[in-house]
């Protein structure tokens, strides 16, 4: 429990120190605590401390927790940040509140087709495949405005903004560059489609203090919190 509340203690010191940096406010940023692999022992411990939103990569381990969890702490908020596969949609938007990780019109199509049916509008960003990887998720830069205007149409389907995981590098301060490019096409979309998109989900346990820098409201860290994972 001290090992979990410490490390909450130095990355909030470490959001409101990079926040201040740049004229931005520390409660305006998410700490969203990466909790894949991590037993649910662990995830009480940071409730207890004060972190309140989490995030999961594989839905099934996902609803194991929520289930276990949403009774005794209804106030967690649960987001997915994996990669979805359409036929885990329906199971995604019954028990997520937000999906980080549209990528593909078939996808979104599932995510409002299997809203609809439950009457829900879900809330979802668009990952953007910023470093042009073929073993990362996310859409191509180059097809992301079509896939955004394909999203509009839908009815329940509310894209907030835009998630990415750059290339992995030894120096966090690699990771900026594609933070900026980021932040860049957010700000094309909000300007050609003349719609705010309030969220940058960008960042993880070595570079977050970067891309809050950079424009991120919503960092996922997991080792940083949690140390390293069990299973």
């Amino acid at each position: 429990m001290e090992d979990i509340k410490e490390n909450l203690e130095k990355i909030w010191e470490k959001i409101k120190l990079s926040a201040e940096k740049v004229n931005r406010k520390a409660e305006d940023i998410i700490l969203l605590g990466a909790s894949k692999n991590q037993p649910v022992e662990k995830i009480i411990q940071a409730y207890k401390v004060g972190l309140k939103y989490f995030g999961e990569n594989k839905v099934q381990e996902g609803i194991k927790k929520i289930e276990n969890l949403q009774e005794s702490y209804p106030d967690i908020h649960w987001h997915f940040i994996g990669g979805l596969q359409t036929n885990k949609v329906k199971y995604a938007v019954k028990y997520f509140e937000l999906i980080h990780s549209v990528d593909r019109k078939e996808l979104a199509d599932e995510i409002d087709k299997r809203s609809k049916k439950i009457n829900k509008v879900q809330d979802c960003l668009i990952e953007v495949n910023i470093g042009d990887e073929e073993s990362k998720y996310g859409v191509k830069i180059d097809d992301l405005e079509e896939l955004y205007e394909h999203c509009l149409n839908k009815t329940n389907i509310n894209i907030l903004g835009l998630m990415c995981i750059p290339p992995y590098s030894d120096n966090p301060e690699n990771s900026r560059k594609y933070f900026v490019k980021l932040r860049e096409l957010k700000e094309n979309l909000e300007r050609k489609f003349k719609k705010k998109l309030p969220h940058l989900s960008m960042g993880m346990s070595a570079d977050f203090h970067i891309a809050i820098e950079e424009g991120a409201t919503i960092v996922r860290v997991g080792t940083a919190i949690f140390g390293e994972r069990k299973y």
